[in-house]
């Protein structure tokens, strides 16, 4: 068998092993260039409710919280609640906050929503489950650096890496060693 046709063949076959990483990781990859527009893994709704005021003589209890939790349509089981000062009322649960204001009968209601597809991806991505997931994002290295070196020879003649292939490879390469000027030196 041939160098090129070997090349090939392996080309072939280790880049349909390569797709749905490549997916995963371009989804993730485009989710965290933007994370200072939005957040990739959660949706996050704030909104400003109103409730029935109490007295300023009632007590700040488990009470109190069941009671704000209900009127401003959190349904969550609460976590635990806190005064950070006299005129404020947090309430937390597992996927919301509440921040009232008891006496005025006021709250800030932040809920948080699990952000489907993107927070799957982005956990793979950023490699949070560590152990073996680690050596399978390594490979998948390897086999991104083999696709790309063996891709330079799978074209003979003028457009190849003789002809314009080496043209393209040098502009391929002149893109981030630019960028690492402009950004870095």
């Amino acid at each position: 068998m041939k160098w090129r046709k070997t090349i090939r063949v392996l080309h072939r076959d280790i880049g349909y092993l390569a797709v749905a990483l490549t997916v995963i990781y371009a989804i993730s990859g485009i989710a965290v260039n933007h994370i200072n527009d939005w957040n990739p893994n959660y949706i996050i709704d704030r909104t400003t409710a109103t409730f029935e005021p109490v007295d300023s003589a009632v007590a700040v209890d488990s009470a109190l919280a069941v009671s704000i939790a209900a009127q401003v349509g959190v349904e969550d089981e609460i976590a635990s609640f806190f005064r950070p000062d006299p005129e404020t009322f947090d309430i937390f649960f597992e996927s919301a906050t509440i921040s009232a204001k008891p006496f005025e009968g006021t709250a800030e209601v932040e809920q948080v929503k699990s952000r489907p597809v993107f927070r799957e991806t982005n956990y793979l991505h950023l490699n949070h489950p560590k152990k073996l997931w680690t050596w399978v994002a390594d490979l998948f290295a390897v086999a991104l650096a083999f696709l790309a070196i063996t891709g330079l020879f799978m074209i003979k003649g003028k457009n190849g890496i003789k002809g314009r292939g080496a043209w393209m490879t040098a502009i391929g390469v002149l893109i981030p060693v630019v960028f690492w000027l402009i950004y870095y030196v």
